[in-house]
């Protein structure tokens, strides 16, 4: 595929347009060995080596992150006040990536970071029921009643009850463990569902999306990239 030279060096993040062409004058960007003369130039990124004061760049049209979304930190690719998710991939090829969907600010567990729109369309698609599960620690003891509930949709205020969801009784007492199953991503959901029983969400985090699991491994700040079987199952869909 054959890409303008700038396209492809604000792309993979080396400066903008106008920084890019400074860039080009100065002889800093070599195209196989030759200082490049002109932004509009065309390379093969699969063919062409491009080099940055000598320094090989490489290109990737799509990216796709597992990343362990610790608490504290904004699911946004910039903010004033809060660490993003962003600020945790510091090695990444491009520099257009974000994440998919939000977690709050004191949720924990899997998000998928990426710069393909239209896989992330896919999977926040309300139409698609895509399927998440967390964990939580909920203050207030939950039931059989509130399992059956969950499985007839909750009433949290809006226009029409949530979907059916999945709720599994890890622990019951004082302080209750749960595993929530939803398939759809209002604002604040699992904590307004359980709201709506009279009871508070402590402690959340996200285990799965789709086909995604959360890796026991991965820490909370760490990420990783997809591996193929994770990549091809998102895909096939």
């Amino acid at each position: 595929m054959a890409l303008r030279l700038d396209k492809y060096l604000t792309e993979l993040g080396v400066g903008t347009r106008s920084e890019v062409k400074k860039l080009i004058r100065a002889k800093q960007i070599t195209v196989n060995g030759e200082p490049a003369v002109r932004p509009e130039q065309k390379i093969d990124e699969q063919k062409d080596e491009v080099c940055l004061r000598g320094e090989k760049l490489s290109y990737a049209a799509f990216e796709y992150y597992l990343f362990h979304k610790p608490a504290g930190c904004v699911s946004a690719t910039e903010d004033t006040v809060h660490r993003t998710v962003m600020d945790y991939l510091t090695d990444t090829v491009r520099s257009d990536l974000f994440p998919v969907g939000r977690l709050d600010i004191d949720t924990e567990g899997l998000l998928l970071i990426t710069n393909d729109g239209a896989l992330a369309h896919e999977l926040l698609s309300p139409a698609k029921h895509v399927e998440k599960t967390y964990y939580a620690k909920v203050a207030g003891r939950v039931t059989k009643e509130d399992v059956n509930l969950f499985e007839k949709g909750v009433d949290i205020g809006e226009d029409a009850l949530t979907k059916p969801a999945k709720l599994v009784i890890l622990s019951e007492g004082i302080l209750s463990e749960i595993e929530l199953t939803i398939t759809e991503g209002k604002f604040h959901q699992v904590k307004r569902m359980f709201e709506a029983v009279g009871k508070k969400v402590v402690y959340l985090k996200r285990l799965s999306m789709g086909p995604l699991v959360l890796p026991e491994e991965l820490a909370p700040g760490e990420y990783r990239p997809l591996n193929a079987g994770e990549l091809a199952a998102l895909k096939c869909r």
